[in-house]
């Protein structure tokens, strides 16, 4: 394997992680803590 290769299997993985992170705290930003949906929440107290 070349140094090109090795440096393109590094950006892979690093990328995936970048991803599932981000991914994974925008799904944990929709929810408080006792796993009620925060959109929801806000469309009762407008009623």
């Amino acid at each position: 394997m070349s140094i090109g290769d090795i440096f393109y299997i590094i950006a892979i993985v690093i990328f995936s992680i970048m991803t599932f992170a981000i991914v994974r705290g925008n799904f944990q930003r929709k929810f408080d803590d006792e796993g009620n949906r925060l959109d929801l929440k806000e469309r009762d107290k407008k009623k």
